[in-house]
């Protein structure tokens, strides 16, 4: 699946985009291998309270499941203005 990063996220993980092959069940799982990976992922999801996160370009929660999901996207809270 493809993973995207936007915002901070992107300059903490250093890459916009990467696809990643993953055996994870929901969301969680899948930052849980992203952290073990390496030491930008860990510091990039280190409060997960101010990510968010969209599957497939809808909004969604950690802990949703990403079977049949293609995209999963991490940004930062949206503000309006």
């Amino acid at each position: 699946m493809d993973v995207l990063y936007f915002a901070w996220l992107r300059e903490r993980i250093g890459i916009p985009k990467e696809t990643v092959e993953t055996d994870a069940a929901t969301v969680s799982e899948l930052v849980a291998e992203l952290v073990a990976r390496e030491e930008r992922y860990a510091t990039a999801f280190a409060d997960t309270s101010a990510v968010r996160v969209a599957l497939d370009q809808e909004l969604s929660d950690f802990d949703a499941a990403l079977d049949g999901v293609r995209e999963v996207a991490f940004f930062p809270p949206m503000t309006g203005g």
